[in-house]
């Protein structure tokens, strides 16, 4: 899975479309190998990408839980402290 793409379910408040937009965008950009495409490409990408967000929005959506929806504040701070640990570097 790309790293970049952000976990999007279960979160309170849910995820905005913006954060759907920009998971979408890095899965075509991993599927297609361009970070970006050809003027003659363009099209096809934008395609992609907004019927990639339609369907994470509708998924999202769908989705259902039995656990307590995350905290983005927690959550933010667990990954720094990962990161930290990780690189060496302070939280």
């Amino acid at each position: 899975m790309c790293r970049n793409i952000r976990p999007l379910s279960n979160f309170e408040p849910p995820a905005t479309a913006d954060e759907v937009h920009a998971a979408a965008l890095q899965y075509v950009r991993k599927v297609s190998g361009a970070t970006r495409p050809s003027h003659a490409n363009q099209a096809a990408f934008d395609e992609a990408v907004e019927a990639v967000a339609h369907v994470t929005s509708h998924l999202l959506e769908r989705l259902t839980t039995s656990a307590p929806p995350k905290d983005r504040a927690v959550e933010a701070s667990k990954a720094r402290a990962r990161a930290a640990a990780r690189y060496g570097t302070p939280a």
